[in-house]
């Protein structure tokens, strides 16, 4: 018995490996039909068999003998189908150029599930800006450019993604900014510094509307801003653009405080890609020197980066990207007055800045046998700001830590991605605005998401992630005046630990092939950073102080949306409608406290609802090559609790009434938001001539703090009764093609020279001149 049982064993491995021995096998390169340069992770399938390509677009499919249909796939490319007839044992040879599609909705997107999705597929509100869109405008940071995106605002260098966030006096950020899928935002403050984004070496920027927590942690409460950076091709490329601007008169000749040398920025960026062997090498390197049109403000910094990517084998790549940012600023938080001083900045108020920042990013992707993807993401970024100001050294040092290790299983036979991941980050904080002591927090997370593709219509998504917080706090003491006495300011040392789960869905449903119905809900969790809980400084003469108290802050948004595609001859785009719904419980808002001063505190519970209207075109219309992008966005920001009767009998006043009285309207509105915005971007070439024409606007902004309209900002209250009506704001902008890669451009921006404000206290620039030239090599 036991020899027949190894007799039948050895029988039927014979059997089997006769049987895979007559397989056929199919293999080649998969490549760019323009560039030549193979095509990563490209998908290969039949019937139920199906294969990714490696990293240089190589791939081998086996395949029994018989006729087959194999079809070519890769993101943003047309599909390619080949009929193949096999026999046993056979070897085809197999190579195959994909076009890339002509079409906005299939534009290759990343953020919204951590791999590569069409954008018109995907569950959530995601708008796409491509690199010439910064070049056209002459953005020299991310965040001029963003202020072209619907349902996007920045006030002050924060980013408000539709009424998510007010303004937060540099502390603590609901919108997340990543570079390449990793979180940047300054350690302390958890705010972005937009200097430090190259936009040099920018490949493509992502902005995901509404809460993404559950994917992203901490900061994802409004929205995710994610740049990414470009890669090396086949052909090696060089770029070069030097600018510069001169800034002409204020509307009113009396705000005017220069006579004779003009405000002006001048600068350069460089860039250059190549692929050496198996290394993809990017360098870039940014230049500017700013003497602003508001006195005593300017900025003189360079930044130098680095990407690399080194494919060690065909399923193994890793590199190592860097950037570095040297130079001097100085700002004022607030003008001298609101007639001829507007654009003078308050003695009080006024800060001098030397930087030194840099991060490293370490990194490795590696595809397992069963087609696995294993991902390790690094990051280190160190600040250090020498902050001078007219009352206090508000100078900071911080260290952020970040590693992340994700796991990713497609299961192309049943149209599932499987995605998972660890993250651990951590910081350390030292600097005079938190008592010159160090301060610590640490960050982990597990998460999960599951992305179907049911019947090749419907795509649903799930996500969860756990997240535990925690921030050491050694204490500290500080002896300052707060007129009209010396007050001793001091924080009791705790070690503080939280821990949330955050759930998120979606669904996108193909109509038809050009119209998309989605929906989706997800939560929102933000932790307080370390300045929002144990600052203590002052904005010209009122302070801000610690809240050792201050709790998280949580919500959760949801959306109901409709793409729909359109192609009118050689012009393509999509028309996009959504209506959202958001609320945020134990919302985190600085409040003023009478003498104290300003103080981070839970406000309660708010809701904002809105809709968006977003339009996006590329192509030929009318014969000439045009460029579109524009919306509206209409929101209702509220808090839940607010009361304008005072308190009564003594009593501790309640939430609603603490809401009202902040708040320099009497009637229930978030403060810091324009219920109104409104945005278009058109360009259009005729032969070697573009011409492009850029409006953005806004309502006014109805409600402040009070504080700052009685006491703080001379002549705001006046101001802002004679001029707050919302602003238009008109650019125009015409460039001349030399060649391909060679244009000389020159912009007029402010057209109509109109004065306005972002943010309450700062005059916006007056009407200024471009010059920008573009070369490539």
């Amino acid at each position: 018995m036991p020899v027949m049982k190894y007799t039948m064993t050895l029988l039927l491995a014979a059997i089997s490996f006769l049987g895979y021995s007559q397989n056929a096998e199919v293999f080649g390169v998969i490549t760019d039909a323009d560039t030549g340069e193979g095509l990563l992770t490209a998908s290969v399938r039949s019937g139920a068999t199906g294969i990714v390509a490696d990293f240089e677009g190589n791939y081998s499919i086996k395949l029994a003998p018989g006729k087959h249909s194999i079809s070519f796939s890769y993101l943003g490319y047309n599909t390619e189908v080949r009929a193949v007839e096999l026999t046993a044992g056979q070897k085809l040879e197999l190579n195959i150029s994909l076009s890339e599609t002509a079409t906005m909705l299939n534009t290759a997107t990343v953020t919204s599930g951590k791999y590569e999705k069409p954008l018109s597929e995907v569950t959530v509100s995601l708008e796409v800006i491509q690199p010439d869109l910064l070049e056209r405008n002459n953005s020299v940071s991310v965040d001029k450019v963003l202020e072209k995106v619907p349902g996007v605002n920045i006030i002050d260098g924060q980013a408000n993604i539709r009424g998510g966030s007010g303004f937060s006096y540099g502390a603590g950020s609901r919108v997340l900014l990543l570079i390449d899928d990793i979180p940047i935002l300054q350690a302390d403050a958890g705010f972005p510094q937009w200097d430090d984004v190259p936009v040099e070496s920018i490949g493509q920027i992502e902005v995901l509307k509404g809460a993404a927590s559950a994917l992203y942690g901490s900061s994802a409460l409004n929205g995710i801003i994610n740049v990414r950076t470009a890669y090396a091709k086949s052909e090696r490329e060089g770029k070069v653009a030097i600018f510069h601007t001169n800034y002409f008169s204020p509307a009113d000749a009396e705000k005017k405080w220069w006579k004779e040398r003009t405000p002006y920025e001048m600068g350069y960026s460089f860039s250059y890609k190549e692929k050496i062997n198996k290394l993809d090498l990017v360098v870039g390197t940014f230049g500017i020197n700013r003497r602003s049109f508001n006195q005593s403000v300017g900025a003189s910094y360079n930044r130098l980066n680095l990407h690399t990517r080194y494919r060690f084998t065909d399923r193994l790549t890793a590199g190592i990207n860097g950037n570095v940012n040297v130079g001097t600023s100085s700002n004022y938080f607030y003008w001298r007055n609101a007639k001829e001083g507007a654009h003078q900045g308050n003695p009080t108020s006024q800060s001098q800045n030397r930087r030194f920042r840099y991060n490293l990013d370490p990194y490795l992707n590696y595809y397992d046998q069963a087609g696995n993807r294993h991902k390790v993401l690094g990051r280190f970024y160190s600040v250090d700001n020498e902050n001078k100001s007219a009352e206090a050294d508000q100078s900071n040092e911080s260290q952020y830590y970040y590693g992340e290790y994700q796991f990713q299983r497609p299961m192309e036979s049943i149209g599932l991605v499987a995605t998972a991941g660890i993250v651990a980050s951590g910081t350390s904080v030292n600097a005079p605005l938190y008592g010159s002591v160090t301060f610590a927090s640490r960050n982990y997370a597990v998460y999960a998401q599951l992305d179907q593709k049911v019947f090749d219509r419907l795509n649903l998504s799930a996500g969860f992630r756990y997240e535990q917080n925690r921030i050491i706090n050694p204490g500290y003491a500080i002896l300052r005046e707060v007129s009209p006495f010396d007050t001793l300011v001091a924080v009791v040392p705790s070690d503080e630990q939280e821990a949330k789960p955050v759930l998120r869905f979606g669904a996108n449903f193909r109509i038809t092939d050009f119209t998309f119905l989605r929906a989706s809900w997800g939560q929102g969790y933000r932790y307080p950073t370390v300045a929002e809980r144990y600052i203590y400084t002052d904005i010209g003469a009122v302070n801000i102080i610690p809240n050792e108290t201050l709790q998280s802050e949580t919500g959760w948004s949801t959306e109901l949306g409709l793409k729909q595609g359109f192609k009118l001859g050689g012009f393509n785009g999509f028309l996009d409608i959504a209506g959202f719904w958001t609320e945020y419980q134990n919302m985190m808002e600085f409040n003023f406290l009478g003498i104290q001063g300003f103080q981070s505190q839970n406000v309660g519970n708010t809701v904002i609802k809105g809709g968006e209207v977003t339009i996006a075109g590329q192509g030929e219309l009318f014969g000439l090559p045009t460029n579109i992008l524009g919306g509206y966005t209409y929101i209702d920001p509220q808090f839940k609790e607010f009361d304008n009767n005072l308190p009564t009998g003594g009593a501790e006043p309640t939430e609603g009434q603490l809401n009202a009285a902040n708040s320099s309207e009497d009637y229930n509105i978030l403060k810091y938001r324009r219920k109104h915005t409104y945005k278009l971007d058109v360009e259009t070439r005729i032969n070697k001539v573009s011409v492009g024409l850029a409006w953005i606007g806004g309502s006014e902004m109805e409600a402040i703090d009070l504080i700052l309209e009685g006491v703080v900002v001379p002549g705001l209250k006046e101001y802002r009764d004679n001029n707050e009506h919302g602003y238009n704001l008109i650019n125009a902008r015409v460039a001349y093609n030399f060649t391909a890669n060679r244009r000389l451009s020159l912009l007029l921006n402010n057209l109509t020279n109109e004065e306005y404000m972002v943010r309450p206290g700062l005059l916006e620039a007056p009407r200024n001149m471009s010059i920008r030239l573009d070369f490539g090599f």
